[in-house]
């Protein structure tokens, strides 16, 4: 009797095909039920790995694979090329969101290893930390309780400098978030000016108020950038903050300094936009980068659903919290903001023109 069985120096084994060899010879020397008490295991055993010398050789004797020859679900070669056609167009797309927008019928898993395969695994620039999810607490919160406008620069996506470059488009986004439902809007300028965000605010503030949304009391955040709170060492507040609160029961908020966590919900949505749109997306004109813009921001709004909100879009979660506020709430064109500056400044000169109206 063998006092170490076969299968537990197998574990054990580094060269699992001598073993295996060894055992073909015995068997044919002194047979197979005998070999099979001598190594501790069953007659089966032996007399497979005797089959298998007698017709490969040692060869035979190597570990063979364990999958079906014929697998009812195994992935074709044109199921293959779709997705890896797919994730070269939206390299930054994960394999769930691929495979909910396409429909696919391939799992994750499978996914990721058809890939990885392709060389296709890419790590993802970060530019923000995040901060700890805060959802649940989020959730309790009412809509418009608070909102986060922030700046991106656009400059710096190497997709999209030279389409900059080429066609003038604009370097800097202005951002607006509600933070329950991830309502977003957007719009461009050629730099970071206070009058460039306090115009993007008032355009979002008649926008909301026209489509019923119940703004107060709420919370209207923002970094410390010169564009939101002027100088520095400004006495009083800005003219942004001015238009932000004179709306009884709105406040602005500024984070603390370099406190980009605070600031999460919409630093996430600047890393969407450059990985699902900027990334992407080929332009060829200015209007044509509008226009697609414009397309982008109404599927955010209305057809993205969105995973850490249980998979749901903003406007579905918009229409729950309050069946009353307009449809028409998620339809905010992209403008450029310094060309409706001017624009504003020369109806002004012609006569009475106060009250800004989204074109």
């Amino acid at each position: 009797m063998c006092p170490y069985p076969y299968y537990e120096i197998m574990r054990k084994s580094k060269d699992q095909s001598y073993l295996r060899y060894r055992m073909a010879l015995s068997a044919k020397e002194i047979g197979i039920k005998p070999t099979a008490r001598l190594f501790g295991t069953t007659p089966k055993t032996v007399r497979k790995w005797l089959n298998r010398f007698e017709k490969d050789g040692f060869e035979g004797l190597k570990d063979q694979s364990r999958s079906p020859k014929h697998p009812p679900c195994k992935i074709s070669p044109q199921q293959e090329a779709v997705a890896i056609a797919l994730k070269k167009q939206l390299p930054s797309f994960g394999a769930r969101r691929i495979k909910i927008l396409y429909h696919l019928t391939i799992s994750e898993k499978a996914l990721l290893r058809i890939w990885r395969k392709a060389g296709l695994i890419r790590r993802k620039r970060k530019k923000h930390q995040t901060k700890k999810d805060l959802r649940e607490i989020k959730s309790k919160w009412r809509l418009f309780e608070q909102v986060e406008i922030d700046t991106k620069n656009l400059d710096d996506i190497p997709e999209l400098w030279t389409q900059i470059q080429r066609l003038s488009l604009p370097k800097i986004q202005y951002t607006f978030r509600e933070v329950v439902s991830g309502l977003q809007f957007i719009a461009f300028a050629q730099e970071r000016s206070i009058s460039f965000a306090t115009l993007f605010a008032q355009l979002v503030l008649n926008h909301l108020k026209e489509c019923g949304a119940k703004l107060t009391p709420g919370r209207w955040q923002t970094d410390n950038g010169s564009e939101f709170i002027g100088a520095w060492n400004a006495k009083q507040d800005s003219i942004f903050t001015k238009t932000i609160e004179q709306i009884k029961g709105l406040e602005h908020h500024t984070i603390p300094p370099s406190a980009h966590r605070w600031q999460a919900d919409i630093e996430t949505v600047h890393r969407l936009i450059e990985d699902e749109f900027y990334e992407v997306e080929k332009f060829k004109a200015r209007e044509d980068f509008l226009a697609k813009t414009y397309s982008y921001i109404l599927w955010f709004n209305l057809a993205r659903k969105n995973s850490y909100k249980k998979d749901k879009t903003p406007w579905e979660i918009m229409h729950n919290r309050d069946p009353t506020i307009s449809k028409k709430i998620v339809n905010f064109p992209p403008v450029f903001l310094d060309e409706l500056f001017i624009q504003n400044l020369d109806k002004k000169r012609q006569g009475g023109y106060h009250v800004i109206q989204h074109p």
